[in-house]
């Protein structure tokens, strides 16, 4: 089952939106991976503002990373700040410990952190951080990880279409690792169904103001035009992280392990490949 989401969706995950949503992850523990900034830190707040305690992870911006935090605990919510790179053991098992030491569980797993752009980095790094470290994150976090937990893994449509929809060049690399990752998340999906665990896919469009909409613009101009044209619009930061959140809760436990939640203009791609993980 699959859907695409509305633009009132957004909305409906603030902290003030509903009875439903005010304080329903009270007492509940949560990663967001690569939280210091952009997606990851407004999902990290959109979390903390509905009662959870989120650690908010970055690999070397401690200043950012602490503003986000300053900003949950000004609101009343509960924050950690954890430097922790998600490619190391030792920084998958800070990011758990952290959880578990300052919030009692771990029940919430956002798998934001993604990448590969980087030129400095080895020509596998794309892969290893897109597809190995975010296997090996879950595996961390399983081991603390109780019936009723929640995982979202965030990935963009270029990314989870691309066996079927090419992509800009520059960001084919990324693109496929990205849908490794998937691939190989949703293999663990037997394993998360039979202890208990929600497994849900957020596949957004280009995002307006991120870096790596800058960037495949930069590499190939017009980029960003030719997707506002297809899609109608392209989410912002906040809005694309009020639909993560919006995953995330008691009353989303509906969803089947392993659904995928459209946002933004995805029918385009739809019509191409139709859902390639539920043809």
């Amino acid at each position: 089952m699959t859907s695409e989401t509305s633009d009132n969706a957004a909305q409906a995950a603030g902290p003030d939106s509903t009875p439903s949503t005010a304080q329903d992850l009270a007492g509940k523990g949560a990663i967001v991976t690569g939280s210091s900034r952009g997606v990851g830190a407004d999902t990290a707040q959109l979390l903390a503002a509905r009662g959870a305690g989120v650690v908010v992870n970055y690999r070397q911006k401690a200043p950012r990373a602490n503003k986000v935090v300053g900003a949950i605990e000004a609101a009343g919510g509960r924050a950690v700040a954890v430097g922790a790179d998600i490619t190391t053991a030792e920084g998958r098992k800070a990011m758990v410990d952290a959880a578990v030491a300052a919030f009692g569980s771990l029940d919430i797993l956002v798998l934001n952190a993604s990448g590969g752009m980087e030129t400095s980095m080895g020509e596998d790094y794309a892969t290893v951080l897109n597809r190995d470290s975010q296997l090996a994150m879950l595996e961390a976090a399983l081991e603390v990880m109780p019936a009723g937990g929640q995982v979202v893994f965030v990935t963009s449509h270029q990314a989870h279409f691309i066996d079927s929809v090419p992509t800009m060049d520059a960001y084919v690399p990324v693109a496929r690792s990205k849908r490794a990752g998937e691939i190989a998340l949703r293999e663990r999906i037997p394993a998360l169904q039979d202890r208990g665990i929600g497994f849900v896919v957020v596949s957004g469009d280009m995002i307006e103001g991120t870096i790596t909409a800058t960037m495949l613009n930069r590499a190939e101009p017009g980029a960003l035009e030719a997707r506002r044209e297809a899609a109608g619009k392209l989410y912002s930061v906040a809005e694309f992280a009020a639909e993560i959140a919006a995953v995330v809760g008691s009353d989303r436990r509906d969803l089947p392990v392993g659904h995928t939640e459209y946002v933004g203009g995805a029918q385009d791609f739809l019509d191409v490949a139709g859902d390639p993980d539920h043809r």
